[in-house]
């Protein structure tokens, strides 16, 4: 407990000149000493790896369940709308609550509220792995989502606490990364063993004994923060917040999955309408939910930018290509989670290399030079023939890995040095909120732009009516995977055909979409490198 509350002094102290930025200030150097010396370092490296428990069993979970879902659907007779809240549901209440939550843990201490989101993560999760019916399983789904919003911004901002000084930081902050994407790689062939040695159950029920560390030790080697001057919480704002984000991560989920539509629409304008009232009410209170001063600093907006970017990117590239390995190279799903590890090491180890770099490389130029390389991958892809394998997208997802592994890790410690530490909390529910948009996002809108060219581009062979039904000939106008379900059912001449022509309007699309994520993402660069441009070095 000593040592706690000599951490919170030693925060208040450094508050005012954090806000400056990474590195700034003539005293940050004596701050930083000052803050370090009362401290063991082992402590610090033990409290970070604790903290990567959460880290890895959210993104472990994000990706397992979805190997999950045939034995769930045989399993429990679930209905297609219930699969799919099966899967929405999670998202959609963890993007909700997470600026709430990031705020909450700022006023009742961030370590508190991680331990609170960890017993009932793991409690649910148990519970949910037993589901006797689909509903059970939705409630549950919606429940993880609920304790899920406390993990995510409570370890990166016990992260920023944890390790002021910026040049440690950035490693620690690079290590959290790294476990994400790791914790990603894993998930599908994780997901994939589970099932197939147990039941799906388990792919919820392992949340259990990895979070069991945290639990027994976390207590005693995270040390605990909070804004010292917190204000009430305003519980109209967490339901606008509620209001904001549920019908706008929905709208764009079902825009990419069955496209632009006027309910869509609706709904989504009615969250961006929400979100007027938000930043309003926000304005007006003495302790806002979310202090809107954030956003006016300019590293902090422009670092925020540049993370939705990099997830937009790799998740629209991750949607193609995903389909291209299973559909039109055959492999299976676990085959094609092995192929992509890769890439998915490699933007492990760019957030690792580049943490030195930023000592003499202005950090701003750093991010810029991350998303530079995401586009080239996105140029390979725009340019290149898809015809001759999977070597060629396989080998563009790794430099798109690269550039995202850059440009996230350096633009995540930019977020959190950029404000103060006391509002470390919110900063990190924003750069998690970024995450699940930039996700959504490039699956939305290069998803959509994807199917409505393979629809335009399709030219089905003559001869079809009389061998296949009307449905089956529907569903391949659709969808890649219509397609390949209906070849699969045609003689042999017929079904090359029709796997010819879907190919070919297949990868028409994936030609269009990677040019314009091209141009999105050389444009991100350009944002960052302008934007971040006074952001000055490390050392």
């Amino acid at each position: 407990m000593t040592r706690s509350n000599t951490f919170l002094r030693d925060t208040r102290s450094q508050d005012t000149g954090s806000a400056r930025g990474i590195g700034q200030g003539p005293d940050s150097a004596v701050r930083s000493a000052a803050f370090e010396a009362p401290r063991a370092p082992w402590r610090d490296w033990l409290a970070l790896g604790l903290l990567m428990f959460p880290v890895l069993l959210v993104a472990v979970d994000n990706t397992a369940l979805t190997f999950a879902l045939p034995a769930i659907a045989r399993s429990l007779e679930t209905s297609g709308v219930q699969l799919l809240w099966i899967v929405d549901a999670y998202p959609l209440v963890l993007a909700g609550l997470l600026v709430a939550m990031g705020s909450l843990g700022d006023r009742i201490g961030r370590r508190l509220l991680l331990l609170i989101g960890t017993i009932g993560f793991a409690a649910v999760s148990a519970a949910t792995a037993f589901a006797p019916g689909p509903e059970w399983l939705i409630a549950g789904r919606a429940a993880l989502g609920f304790f899920g919003a406390m993990l995510m911004p409570s370890t990166l901002s016990l992260i920023r606490n944890i390790f002021p000084d910026p040049n440690r930081r950035r490693l620690a902050v690079a290590i959290w990364a790294a476990s994400f994407s790791g914790g990603a790689a894993l998930g599908p062939i994780f997901g994939g063993w589970l099932v197939e040695q147990f039941w799906w159950g388990a792919v919820l029920l392992v949340a259990v004994p990895i979070m069991l560390p945290l639990l027994a030790f976390g207590p005693a080697y995270i040390p605990e923060s909070k804004d010292p001057s917190p204000g009430r919480v305003d519980v109209p704002s967490i339901v606008l917040s509620l209001l904001v984000m549920v019908p706008v991560v929905y709208g764009i989920k079902v825009i990419a999955t069955e496209g632009i539509g006027i309910a869509q629409v609706g709904i989504i304008a009615f969250g961006m309408a929400m979100g007027t009232v938000f930043v309003r009410r926000q304005r007006r209170l003495a302790s806002p939910l979310l202090d809107m001063s954030l956003f006016s600093n300019r590293v902090f907006s422009t670092a925020i930018t540049a993370n939705v970017f990099a997830l937009f990117s790799f998740n629209g590239f991750i949607l193609f290509l995903a389909q291209h390995l299973q559909l039109l190279e055959g492999m299976s799903p676990s085959a094609a989670g092995v192929a992509m590890i890769p890439a998915l090491i490699a933007t492990m180890t760019a957030g690792l290399v580049v943490v030195p770099l930023v000592r003499k490389i202005r950090p701003g130029f750093v991010v810029a030079a991350g998303l530079a390389l995401s586009a080239s991958g996105y140029c390979v892809v725009t340019f290149g023939d898809h015809s001759a394998g999977p070597a060629l997208l396989l080998g563009a997802l790794l430099i798109l890995a690269l550039g995202v592994g850059t440009a996230e890790t350096i633009s995540n410690d930019l977020i959190l040095g950029s404000v103060p530490a006391e509002k470390s909390g919110a900063a990190a529910a924003i750069s998690e909120t970024g995450y699940e948009v930039g996700s959504l996002l490039g699956t939305a809108v290069l998803g959509s732009i994807l199917t409505a060219s393979y629809q335009h581009n399709l030219r089905l062979p003559a001869g079809l009516a009389e061998a296949a039904s009307g449905t089956a000939t529907h569903q391949a106008h659709e969808t890649l995977a219509g397609a390949m379900e209906l070849a699969n059912m045609l003689p042999a001449p017929l079904s090359e055909a029709v796997r010819e022509a879907s190919r070919t309007a297949f990868d028409s699309g994936v030609h269009i979409t990677a040019a314009i994520a091209l141009v999105l993402m050389a444009a991100a660069a350009v944002l960052a490198a302008v934007g971040l441009r006074k952001v000055p070095t490390a050392d």
